[in-house]
């Protein structure tokens, strides 16, 4: 008898502590927290417009920002792919334009003799339209790159949990007895 006494005592005791434990003393006053209230997130406003600026400002930085390190090899890879061919045309044209115009100054001992100058203006022409195509890209890329970070921090700001979810399901259809495809959006308050 002694023993379920001291029993009872305990569980009570360990009963008042975690109903305890939602409570908090201010001043001398008990204030109960409510249960049924969620957790609201943080939201930095500017956290895309600084993301963005990182981007600007050194080409990769706004993904280091919003965390999303895998993005930091893709960006480097198409910047870094695009200038190597801009560069690559950029020399390659500069040779045939010097070409060709040793050529009109009467010179014949150019890297390129086999080719007439037909040859050298139309290959003038075709790294000049790749070398431009490059630079195009280039300028892309870096642009996309600064839209990724803004648009991936804007995201990040997304309220996704399960008060709000929307998600397929299948039923079996009481009249037919078939298997129905149904969506059902769920929103709590």
């Amino acid at each position: 008898m002694l023993r379920s006494i001291y029993i009872v005592t305990l569980l009570f005791l360990l009963g008042t502590f975690s109903s305890l434990a939602q409570t908090q003393i201010e001043q001398g006053i008990i204030v109960k927290n409510d249960s049924t209230k969620t957790k609201k997130t943080e939201i930095n406003v500017l956290a895309p417009a600084k993301a963005a600026f990182y981007s600007a400002v050194f080409p990769g930085m706004g993904q280091v920002y919003n965390k999303k390190y895998w993005k930091v090899p893709l960006v480097y890879g198409a910047l870094g792919t695009t200038i190597y061919f801009y560069m690559s045309n950029n020399k390659k044209y500069h040779q045939y334009r010097d070409a060709y115009k040793r050529r009109l100054e009467g010179f014949t001992d150019d890297n390129y003799s086999y080719l007439d100058n037909s040859r050298l203006i139309s290959a003038q022409k075709f790294y000049q339209k790749n070398r431009d195509l490059a630079a195009l890209l280039t300028g892309l890329f870096y642009v996309l790159n600064i839209v990724d970070a803004n648009v991936d921090a804007h995201l990040m700001q997304f309220n996704v949990n399960d008060n709000l979810t929307l998600k397929p399901d299948f039923y079996r259809n009481e009249f037919t007895t078939k298997q129905d495809l149904g969506v059902c959006l769920t929103l709590k308050f």
